[in-house]
């Protein structure tokens, strides 16, 4: 263990892999909000609106689909508790893995190491896949010049390669660009809307809010888009040694995110059910989804109150936002990489701070990565949405929820053994609710994963069963090192 401004950091192998030198992120590079701006990129706003609200009303539960994100959000705050009282004892930039190694084990924290990266680097590669064809699309539209959607994806690679050596602060500052943009449009559409009584029906809060409009249709798929709208937010203890005061900013942080995000998501997602009233609001999603653009159920009423020059702008800041979040799980992946590596559990190399303290070994192999992920859709020509996108978001998401519960249940072991902390609201009570929430979500993931990735149900199965598999594999080599 080594001591940085009064705060215990885990910085040291877990398991005998032998001495390493401590190689150390940069300090007090971040406060609440730079941590905010990552969370919120990784969460991608205008993407999460305009790409999964549409599903979410159309195929799920219709005008009830705002209620969807706000349960949503109930859930995550309360496995935000137990989340923040770990952090309070532990800081890594391994975040998941560290703390589920403290409860249940260095095997089991290993193994969701590797759970956490496929995530991030699937979820990240599935990002690649829209973005290089809004991308694509957009230079068409305005140039004529048709350039496949890869050659977009291997640009933007090489970019997120150098911002994320640049440093932290750099990342953050032009995250915060990109995020406010997309954020305050988005808000000013729904605050207009609120403020003039909402659509032709109103504002109707029981025709969203009431229990009869949360079960109708299929409120599980609305409540798994949802989920999959927060996916990013426990980003927060991840740039933990970055942090200024992380016993205060880490825990700001992860609250302020979970609040802001869903509040966001619940608020906006009901002006646009209002902005064309409950019951005709189905239909419309339906419609959009039916053309093969989902985009135009949110941009068309945007456009009705603001101009048609909505038409022209959201459009580039949906690529921004993409590139906001391809970003953030770039500088969250590395992070993971660099963790593991510091302990011993990979290669050395990949510890290795350039003069911004920043992991440039580590954030190397993980663009390689994302080469390898999304280059065989590209050589196989298959279509960067239905397929790249589809799948590798909907894989992610199931293996971040696994995470949620594994860390859940390790921090009501780690704080029953060790006494650090025995308030029983934060070491047992709201880790054990967040615990049963979570796996309730894994289960309606599960029964409605085929509707997720759009795909056939051999397909689904393959990348349900990735999840357990990468588990296992990581569990598995973890061991062999440590034998060694």
């Amino acid at each position: 263990m080594i001591r940085v401004d009064s705060q215990t950091v885990d910085a040291s192998p877990q398991a005998g892999a032998g001495p390493q030198p401590a190689a150390t992120l940069k300090r007090n590079a971040l406060g609440v909000l730079g941590i905010l701006f990552f969370v919120l990129s990784a969460q991608a706003p205008l993407t999460g609106i305009a790409g999964a609200v549409p599903i979410a009303v159309a195929v799920g539960n219709g005008a009830g689909a705002p209620a969807a994100y706000a349960l949503a959000g109930a859930v995550i705050l309360l496995f935000s508790v137990g989340f923040v009282a770990m952090g309070r004892h532990v800081v890594n930039a391994g975040a998941f893995y560290t703390y589920i190694g403290k409860g249940l084990g260095r095997t089991t924290g290993s193994g969701s190491a590797a759970v956490a990266l496929f995530a991030y680097c699937t979820v990240q590669a599935a990002m690649y896949g829209l973005y290089g064809f809004t991308v694509s699309g957009l230079v068409e539209h305005y140039s004529g010049a048709h350039i496949a959607w890869w050659v977009w994806a291997l640009v933007t690679m090489a970019v997120v390669q150098v911002l994320g050596a640049a440093g932290i602060e750099l990342g953050a500052k032009v995250l915060a660009v990109f995020v406010l943009a997309e954020f305050s449009i988005l808000l000013a559409f729904a605050l207009v809307t609120f403020f003039k009584g909402g659509g032709p029906e109103g504002l109707d809060f029981g025709g969203t809010f009431s229990p009869g409009a949360v079960l109708q249709g299929a409120p599980g798929v609305a409540l798994m888009f949802a989920v999959a709208s927060m996916f990013g937010f426990e980003a927060t203890a991840i740039y933990g040694e970055e942090a200024r005061e992380p016993r205060k900013t880490v825990p700001r942080a992860t609250y302020l995110s979970v609040a802001v995000v869903t509040g966001f998501f619940a608020f906006v997602s009901w002006m646009l059910v209002s902005s064309y009233g409950p019951s005709k609001v189905t239909a419309a999603a339906g419609k959009a989804l039916a053309g093969g653009d989902s985009t135009v159920f949110v941009f068309a009423p945007i456009a009705d109150q603001f101009g048609g020059w909505v038409n022209d702008v959201l459009p580039i800041l949906l690529a921004t936002s993409l590139f906001a979040g391809i970003l953030a799980f770039h500088n969250s992946a590395n992070r993971y990489l660099f963790s593991l590596s510091r302990e011993g559990l990979l290669p050395g190399r990949l510890r290795t701070l350039n003069h911004r303290h920043s992991p440039w070994a580590a954030g190397l192999v993980q663009t390689a990565i994302a080469v390898l992920l999304v280059m065989p859709f590209a050589l196989a020509g298959k279509d960067p949405v239905l397929t790249l996108f589809s799948w590798f978001s909907g894989v992610g998401v199931l293996a971040c929820m696994l995470l949620y519960f594994l860390t859940s249940v390790s921090v009501i072991v780690f704080f029953r053994r060790e006494r650090l902390d025995t308030r029983p609201w934060n070491t047992v009570i709201a880790p054990a609710l967040g615990a049963l929430g979570i796996a309730a979500m894994i289960w309606v993931i599960l029964a409605n994963f085929t509707t997720l990735i759009g795909g056939a149900t051999s397909t689904a199965v393959w990348l349900v069963l990735a999840v357990p598999a990468v588990l296992g594999l990581g569990a598995g080599t973890a061991r062999l090192v440590h034998r060694r």
